[in-house]
């Protein structure tokens, strides 16, 4: 019989997350019926001894906040991508026990961009400064070929994502979020805010929008991406990304490649149906 194998999200709160729905999944597409995933709930104090205490039948983490730093100086090896941003969200345990992190949000960004014909933009803006922020700037460092306008609330938040700017190669200017609908303009607008901050900006939409990337999926779809859609502009949302990048989460954990697609979005939407 195949050994079993054990991998598994961690990360404060844990319980909304759908990586063992998609992981799951791919498990069975891929007639992995030894593999298991899970969920646990790990905060920044525990991780460091969660990490220790798993045994050989690891294969792999999928980490979410507020753990995508905190587990950097528990690893061996960082992936670049993953050190451009400083966020780590998958660890996969080699067969000789090394702890390598890689970051699979911002190829996972790309990926579902793509999915919707977003190749190369001119110029492109960003709604919010945080964590997600920056993996859409390192993002757009290899798909936009002009400015990134960042609106954002602060002066100190602008000067952070001015900061990521100049590391990742991108040419980036702040506004404040009182002139965020002046975003719409772009081509291509990147929303990285919680639940509910951009609600108030969806009578803004103008007609003829360009490609709206609204990084939740739960409650999906957003009032700003309702207006978006109907005033014909494409949309990519969460679940496109936690797909994605859930995709070549199971490929680096399993090693077996490709990992079902299709499978695994059927399954994330399924399991947002019945929420």
């Amino acid at each position: 019989m195949a050994e079993a194998r054990r991998a598994a999200v961690l990360g404060s709160p844990i319980a909304h997350s759908l990586s063992p729905v998609l992981h799951r999944a791919a498990y069975r597409e891929l007639g992995l019926g030894t593999w298991s995933y899970d969920r646990f709930e790990v905060d920044e104090a525990a991780l460091p001894a969660f990490v220790e205490g798993l045994d050989a039948s690891w294969a792999g983490l999928s980490l979410t906040m507020p753990l995508k730093r905190a587990v950097i100086p528990l690893l061996d090896e960082v992936t670049a991508t993953a050190a451009s941003v400083e966020a780590v969200n998958t660890v996969v345990f080699t067969a000789d026990g090394r702890r390598v992190g890689d970051n699979t949000d911002i190829p996972g960004m790309i990926a579902a961009m793509r999915e919707r014909g977003v190749e190369k933009v001119e110029s492109a803006a960003v709604l919010g400064a945080g964590a997600t922020a920056s993996s859409a700037l390192a993002a757009l460092s290899l798909i936009c070929t002009g400015p990134v306008t960042a609106y954002v609330r602060s002066a100190a938040r602008a000067q952070e994502m001015r900061g990521w700017g100049e590391r990742l190669g991108v040419d980036v200017r702040t506004a404040d979020w009182a002139e965020a609908a002046g975003a719409f303009e772009a081509p291509l607008v990147v929303a990285t805010t919680p639940a509910g901050t951009t609600d108030a900006l969806a009578a803004a939409v103008p007609g003829a929008p360009g490609t709206l990337f609204d990084v939740l999926y739960e409650p999906w779809p957003t009032p700003l991406a309702t207006a978006w859609g109907a005033h014909g502009g494409a949309v990519v949302g969460g679940l496109d990304l936690l797909v994605h990048q859930a995709v070549l989460q199971v490929e680096q954990m399993t090693g077996r490649t490709p990992a079902p697609l299709a499978a695994m979005r059927e399954a994330g939407e399924r399991a947002l149906a019945s929420r």
